[in-house]
């Protein structure tokens, strides 16, 4: 089956984001033979695995933003009960009723500084975020469009997919805050190759594509 991938803007810069990731492997690949005391190929492997985990983070925000904007611009019954239910300040329900702003732009704004500091790369998180926009849970979508994908070679499920995904991410904050030193060492890092790195990039590029689907 071949997968369809979203044309917007978000998740075209997702595309792009991820695709630099790959690079940095391409680049370490290249490297491996001319390996020495001064340059440790694992470094590339290591940046493009924070490099793609930072792709989906940016990905969901800014699909959430967008989403967000759109439906608070309809203005329909079809709106998600979180986002019906999303709280405005005062000074921003003024300024509606002046009509210095639209309800969308003060919607979504409010989203933007109520989740842009929040990294969006624990599986509750992401699903209490989204809940603006969807009332699917899209962990157990996502996992059955995975399946439906390898037409059942896979079986994945809703923890299952939220294992994997949390894998991915607590090594990256281990790359990104603890220097990839392995536990008790001052000095000694984790072992990292190529195809552990690739594994990561493809598992996040499914898991955005299959939620991009789902959302619809």
């Amino acid at each position: 089956m071949v997968r369809e991938y979203p044309q917007t803007r978000e998740f075209q810069a997702f595309k792009t984001n991820i695709e630099y990731a790959r690079k940095m492997v391409v680049a370490g690949q290249s490297l491996a033979a001319f390996q020495s005391p001064i340059l440790d190929i694992g470094d590339f492997y290591r940046a493009a695995w924070v490099q793609a985990v930072g792709a989906i983070d940016h990905w969901f925000h800014e699909e959430l933003y967008r989403r967000v904007a759109e439906l608070a611009a309809q203005d329909g019954p079809g709106m998600p009960y979180q986002l019906t239910a999303f709280e405005l300040p005062l000074r921003r329900v003024e300024e509606v009723r002046r009509g210095t702003t639209t309800l969308a732009d003060a919607v979504s704004e409010q989203v933007r500084l109520k989740w842009g500091n929040v990294a969006l790369q624990n599986p509750r998180k992401i699903g209490e975020a989204l809940k603006l926009v969807t009332e699917e849970n899209v962990w157990v979508k996502a996992a059955g469009q995975i399946n439906e994908w390898t037409h059942g070679r896979t079986a994945m499920n809703e923890q299952a997919l939220k294992r994997r995904y949390i894998a991915i991410t607590e090594r990256r904050n281990k790359i990104a805050h603890e220097a990839d030193l392995v536990d008790g060492s001052l000095h000694e890092r984790r072992a990292i190759t190529d195809a552990e790195v690739t594994d990561a990039i493809n598992w996040i590029e499914r898991i955005a594509l299959a939620i991009a689907t789902v959302l619809g």
